[in-house]
């Protein structure tokens, strides 16, 4: 499967409907792996707000994103309809802090969308398989992501309404089901919360033009419901546009009892945990992957496995401290302790495979280039089994910072942060 773009620009107009603004938005091409960008045009220099997980700002009634201190509102039906066209690529300008609503579904922006055209780009689309049951549960709310051959989510939910009462949907998730079946899903209403909502500067465009609006008895709007069921329909609706921010799509059974956008994002965190838990488990070196690697040998080769690299981010070695080491026998006999410069040497050591294992880098010797802001908080004995992260900070050619920390059984040992160069062997 490919990554996907728009084939054109198109424009979207229409109302906030949290803020009320008239709001003016261009959605446009964006190439691979760039992600879903929102673009604040109305801000002098423009803020680039990206549609990520990592931005989540708040999910009452709605999704919102920030970044650099500036935030965009109402963001789930815009990605929802991207996510359930297969685009993951757009940068979407707009000139104030809310995308409009439209009609209160994701409707108006698939057929804008189909419009502009799809456009298929030359790189992979990668998917992330769930290969762990994920769950999260918050009193009688819960989601459950489980293993699957598909995209799939079951969503029940229960109102005491006569109107809504209790529903439940189960539904593969492609571009055909979400177009047929979820995209004209409204979002909905109960007219008691409406002053409410407006005392917190919420609802401040709603309107039955883009609501399903009810009292305590019955819908408000005149023309009624689009599918007897459209309550749990707009819910499966919210939750793709969620789990969008999650950043690329995903095959699960995600199976949701009662949930809103809270849990919908904490779930898309898990993911992401677990994608990147994922990522890590394939770039792994034993002892002598490493010995290929690094130009350390015994005595003072100080890590045993690396566990674990984020391409591009962060490495996690392992080594395990045994009371044979040729340090205790000075360091101290009658109380053996791991000296805190050999701590430091280790996490070099990580940094170093981390480098060295580049292609461009290869044959070459990682130097120290300085150490700094160092703390230590625990001896390290015999026995123990420490584990060290580097984490990228700089990177620029042959030189580099990391910041480096070691931790006992979940405990933290020492951090600091290494600069180091490359030279030629």
């Amino acid at each position: 499967m490919k990554q996907k773009t728009l084939g054109n620009e198109v424009r979207i107009s229409g109302i906030g409907v949290h803020t009320g603004n008239n709001i003016e938005a261009i959605l446009k091409p964006a190439k691979a792996g760039s992600g879903i960008t929102f673009v604040r045009k109305d801000l002098d220099p423009c803020i680039r707000i990206k549609a990520d997980i990592d931005n989540v700002d708040d999910v009452i009634r709605g999704t919102a994103l920030k970044s650099e201190g500036f935030e965009v509102y109402t963001v789930e039906h815009v990605l929802a309809a991207c996510a359930g066209l297969g685009i993951f690529n757009v940068d979407i300008e707009i000139n104030s802090n809310e995308f409009p609503v439209a009609d209160g579904s994701s409707k108006h922006f698939v057929e804008l969308i189909r419009e502009a055209g799809i456009k298929e780009l030359d790189e992979e689309q990668e998917v992330f398989d769930v290969t762990e049951t994920i769950s999260v549960v918050k009193d009688d709310t819960v989601i459950i992501i489980k293993p699957h051959n598909e995209f799939k989510i079951s969503f029940t939910i229960d109102y005491d309404h006569p109107v809504i009462g209790s529903q439940y949907l189960s539904i593969p998730i492609n571009e055909k089901t979400f177009t047929e079946e979820i995209m004209f899903a409204r979002t909905f209403g109960f007219y008691r919360d409406y002053e409410k909502l407006k005392s917190q500067s919420k609802a401040a465009g709603s309107s039955l033009e883009n609501t399903i609006g009810l009292d305590d008895q019955q819908v408000l709007n005149e023309d009624g419901l689009r599918a007897p069921n459209e309550f749990v329909r707009h819910k499966i609706l919210d939750m793709i546009g969620d789990l969008s921010l999650m950043g690329m799509p995903i095959r699960g059974h995600v199976v949701a009892v009662k949930v809103g956008h809270a849990l919908n994002v904490e779930a898309a965190r898990l993911l992401r945990k677990a994608y990147k838990k994922f990522k890590m488990s394939q770039n792994t070196f034993n002892i002598n992957d490493i010995k290929k690697i690094l130009p350390h040998r015994y005595p003072f080769l100080l890590v045993d496995r690396i566990v674990g690299i984020e391409d591009g981010k962060k490495a996690i070695g392992l080594k395990n401290v045994t009371v044979n080491e040729e340090f205790f026998n000075g360091h101290f006999p009658s109380r053996p302790v791991m000296p805190g410069v050999l701590i430091i040497e280790a996490l070099a050591q990580v940094a170093g495979v981390f480098m060295l294992s580049k292609t461009e880098h290869q044959g070459k010797l990682p130097f120290f280039g300085g150490i700094d802001k160092f703390r230590f908080r625990r001896p390290v004995e015999p026995g123990d089994a420490l584990y060290l992260e580097i984490e990228i900070i700089k990177l620029m050619g042959k030189i580099g910072k990391v910041k480096g920390t070691a931790k006992v059984d979940g405990k933290l040992v020492a951090s600091g942060e290494l600069m180091f160069s490359l030279v030629k062997a």
